[in-house]
């Protein structure tokens, strides 16, 4: 299974941009994500196309698995 956290933020357009990450740790707790969102719109580490990153829409830990159903030779 692969796993992705997935932050959303809206910007200053009022649209919603979302940043995923690979293999979050297992020991990820919600108070450090959103403390490093939080870093994310104080610091203006990323930017959109509709402005800056202004408040947190929300976190998920995305699961998912993965089912080959045809692999060619």
């Amino acid at each position: 299974m692969a796993k992705v956290l997935r932050m959303s933020f809206k910007n200053e357009g009022g649209n919603t941009v979302s940043i995923s990450l690979d293999a979050p740790k297992d020991t990820l707790t919600a108070a450090g994500v959103e403390a490093a969102m939080d870093l994310v719109i104080t610091k203006n580490i990323f930017t959109s196309s509709g402005g800056n990153l202004v408040t947190k829409a929300d976190a998920k830990i995305i699961d998912t698995a993965v089912t080959d159903l045809y692999t060619p030779a």
